[in-house]
């Protein structure tokens, strides 16, 4: 299959789990207190459905306009604006009948799915692959700051992260994750330990340089070891299992230290130190005239484990040891999220310029099928889904429980008519942030 359509796919099929579940919630609350639900959809369906079938008194079925989803509970003001309601008595299985907690619960019917199912993903995926890890000061070579933003901070390849915002980093395999949200990272350099203040507007200089390079922040730096010589170049020179430790006489390991030499070097023969079954080897090299020598590189991170330059953690979770798991990596990423929500809505960081919309979001699935990663993606957006279904908007679960918990507070039910302006203002602004996220995606993917 082409690698587009299978993130088009994975894209989907995510949204749609998240979708049907989000609705589920609501669902299953208002039935759970009696309250009559008209539609249950999949997408919405102005003007025609491409699919619907009533059930009892439920009409289900999949619109044509891949927005989101919903359900129309009897007696409510939504979405829909169906209103005609308002002109007859209030009916016991309607909404508007219900006891405000009761209405509460239904409106955060669907967060509450977002979060269990975010935890029970996140069990699964500790009980079913464990986690391999790479403790940070296992690194022989520290890290490769692969983002230039990082550069511009003062990051430097070699570096080993040790502490971001105050908080200790254990695993160099989960740093990037951490340096979406960094104010100060404190690194070993050279033996000594430096404490970097990043600048306030730091995630609108990493989201500008993202998007023009790869999705990785940072990697574990690549020892040159060949795994297969694919040319006829240097085939009688190396072999699989060599590792380059030396250029004319320079000191080099690293790919990041050897890309650049090779290409001071194009179309040369350049000689080269080479460990080979432990032992140093001189050879002569050609360099083509591109700057490569014609070889694969081996990324296996268990012969790097062999030869000293990291240390690999194997966690394996039983399925009771993977609960704790489970939840303490849904706190991490619902806490992860709303630092990045906190600097979205602070101008000053210049974050809101990283907003995008479904390219953004399809960028972030891998272009091969990889289960593994499929659900951690969809636990991530189902946190995502969740937080912003609960801020305080019209149109939002949240703006709905904003009015409920108001009437709880006050005794007070909040006038009709403004639950229906306060809808329409909600779902107008809704509708342009739409338009906003995803202009601002087709502009950053597309026009410049």
């Amino acid at each position: 299959m082409n690698s587009t359509l299978i993130i088009i796919f994975q894209l989907f099929l995510s949204l749609s789990i998240l979708v049907v579940l989000h609705e589920l919630g609501h669902f299953l609350a208002a039935k759970f207190f009696g309250t009559k639900v008209d539609k249950f959809y999949l997408f919405f369906n102005p003007g025609f459905s491409l699919f619907k079938k009533k059930i009892g008194e439920t009409e289900y079925g999949i619109g044509w306009l891949p927005l989101g989803g919903y359900v129309k509970i009897a007696g409510m003001i939504d979405e829909s604006m169906d209103k005609d309601f308002l002109n007859s008595e209030p009916q016991p299985w309607e909404f508007r009948s219900k006891p405000a907690w009761q209405r509460l619960i239904i409106m955060l019917g669907g967060v509450t799915v977002n979060i269990i199912l975010a935890i029970v993903i996140y069990i699964s995926l500790a009980y079913a692959y464990g986690e391999q890890l790479v403790p940070m000061d296992s690194l022989k070579g520290g890290l490769q700051i692969v983002n230039p933003a990082l550069k511009d901070a003062g990051l430097k390849t070699g570096d080993k992260i040790i502490k971001i915002n105050n908080e200790p980093v254990k695993y160099a395999n989960t740093v990037d994750a951490k340096l979406v949200a960094a104010k100060q990272v404190a690194v070993q350099r050279n033996g000594e330990t430096k404490t970097i203040n990043f600048p306030v507007n730091f995630i609108e200089k990493l989201v500008e340089n993202k998007s023009k390079g790869p999705k990785a922040l940072t990697s574990i730096r690549f020892p040159f070891i060949v795994e297969k010589v694919a040319g006829k170049v240097n085939e009688d020179q190396l072999k699989k299992g060599d590792q380059i430790i030396a250029i004319n006489g320079q000191p080099a390991e690293y790919l990041d230290q050897i890309k650049p030499l090779l290409a001071q070097n194009k179309g040369q023969v350049i000689k080269a130190t080479v460990l080979r079954q432990g032992k140093p080897v001189e050879v002569e090299l050609k360099v083509d005239e591109t700057g490569k020598l014609g070889v694969q590189l081996n990324g296996d991170f268990k012969e790097w484990q062999k030869r000293g330059y990291l240390k690999i953690v194997n966690k394996k979770y039983s399925l009771l040891s993977a609960i704790p798991a489970g939840l303490k990596r849904t706190k991490e990423t619902f806490l992860s999220y709303i630092d990045q929500l906190k600097m979205i809505f602070n101008p000053k960081t210049g974050a809101y310029k990283g907003v995008g919309g479904f390219i953004s979001i399809a960028k972030i699935f891998p272009d091969t099928w990889d289960w593994g990663r499929f659900w951690t993606i969809t636990a991530f957006l189902s946190i995502m889904l969740a937080v912003l279904n609960v801020l305080p908007i019209p149109a939002l679960d949240g703006g709905h429980a904003m009015f409920t918990i108001y009437e709880m507070i006050t005794g007070r039910k909040p006038n009709e008519k403004v639950l229906e302006y306060a809808q329409v203002a909600g779902f107008i602004l809704l509708l342009a942030l739409v338009v906003l996220v995803n202009g601002n995606d087709i502009i950053k993917n597309f026009f410049k």
